[in-house]
This record gives structure tokens, C-alpha cells and sequence, in this order.
């Protein structure tokens, strides 16, 4: 049994911030692979399902972002799931937008949600770090991930979230590269063979066979 955390703030006001890519990465994994409704529970909500064949737990934390330890915990234990079976979908500055990379353990990077569940869990669960891109000054950081994402960014941010519902039974069964290439063949379609020949030309139809006679060719011409 496997662990997906969304990471988030709860309530409409913050539905659509940038801060919230966690909250839609899992929604999209629900969604996409028919898993079973939210449930109230663990101080956040949670869905059952089967990515791979593993079974999933996806869990949105209810709890404000820098609470998120707290629901993470409750659920690691409830389920006796370690912290390698934990994975984490969260925004990332350090990353263009769109841009996704995987890894494991580490350190919060300033990310509160993440501070959060390294207190409750420790370190050594798996992260999806979602790029978001930087506003460029670190007094801008606060407010940037609390505004939605702006219209201009909704093709990218849907092909994004399509890639991740599409390479998720991937990261179930622990090959987050085959996951990665998931996303990235999204993002970024095959461009077609240009090797490959070009289809040959429909044949022309030959002009149907003039029956007038002579004499209906000239009144024709008349009319």
C-alpha cells in the first residue's frame, strides 16, 4: 500500500492558487483512474484506488500548508505505511513552469509543507516537485504562490496534470523515470516521422465522356 499526498491550503479562496498544483495533481490521479469518492478523514480528505496494481491512498491535507505533517502522520500510521511508501506532489519555485523532476529524501528547501511532514515522518518519502517558476525576488514568494495561475498558463498546467493522471501507475510500481517520460511525452507530443514517406496521391477521376451530338454542342454554346 502506497501513500499520495497532495499539498495544499483547504477552501475555495485557494482553490486555483499555484500553491494548490499538489491538490490538483492527486484530483487528476482520482479522477483519471476511477478512484472511489473523498472521505473526511486524517484532518484532510482521502480516496481510495489502484494504480499499477498497487493500491493507492491519495490524501489532500485539511490542514493549512504548513499543518501538513500532522495529516500525513495520522494517515502513515493508520495504514502502517513507512515513509518510503509516502510520495509528496508539491509546488516548486526552483522549477520552470511545467517542469516536473522526481527524487528522494532531502531537505524542505523553505517549503512549509514539506518542513511539516519531515517533523512528523522524517525525511526519506519521495517527491514530485511541480515547477512553478519564481517571481524573481524572494519578498514577491509569499504573495506569488497564493494568486491562481493566471489564464495564460491553463494549457500547460492542463497538459501537466493530464501527464501526471497518465504516468501515475508508473510511480505506483516504483519507476518514476517511465513516469517522468509520462509527463514529458505529454508536455511535449512526438513531432511525426519526417522519414517516413509521404502518402501517395489520391488518383485523379478522369472527366466523365461527352455523349451530345454535334448539333446539341452548338446549341449549347448558344444558350
Amino acid at each position: 500500500m502506497q501513500l499520495f499526498v497532495g499539498l495544499g491550503n483547504p477552501g475555495a479562496k485557494y482553490a486555483g492558487n499555484r500553491h494548490n498544483i499538489g491538490f490538483m495533481a492527486v484530483e487528476a490521479i482520482a479522477s483519471a483512474h476511477g478512484f472511489g469518492p473523498w472521505r473526511a478523514k486524517f484532518q484532510g480528505l482521502v480516496s481510495e484506488g489502484v494504480l499499477g496494481g498497487e493500491k493507492v491512498i491519495l490524501l489532500k491535507s485539511e490542514t493549512f500548508m504548513n499543518l501538513s505533517g500532522q495529516s500525513v502522520g495520522e494517515a502513515a500510521r493508520f495504514y502502517k505505511i513507512a515513509p518510503e511508501a509516502v510520495t509528496v506532489f508539491h509546488d516548486e519555485l526552483d522549477l520552470a513552469p511545467g517542469k516536473l523532476r522526481v527524487k528522494r529524501g532531502g531537505g524542505h528547501a523553505g517549503h512549509n509543507g514539506l518542513r511539516s511532514i519531515i517533523a512528523h515522518i522524517g525525511a526519506e518519502f519521495q517527491r514530485v516537485r511541480l515547477g512553478i517558476g519564481h517571481p524573481g525576488h524572494k519578498d514577491r514568494v509569499a504573495a506569488y504562490v497564493l494568486q491562481d495561475f493566471a489564464r495564460a498558463e491553463a494549457g500547460w498546467l492542463d497538459d501537466l496534470l493530464r501527464g501526471i493522471a497518465e504516468g501515475a501507475p508508473w510511480l505506483a510500481r516504483g519507476k518514476p523515470d517511465r513516469f517522468q517520460t509520462a509527463v514529458a511525452q505529454r508536455m511535449a507530443p512526438p513531432r511525426p516521422d519526417r522519414n517516413r514517406p509521404a502518402p501517395e496521391p489520391e488518383p485523379e477521376t478522369a472527366p466523365a465522356e461527352d455523349r451530345r451530338s454535334p448539333l446539341q454542342k452548338l446549341v449549347d454554346r448558344f444558350r
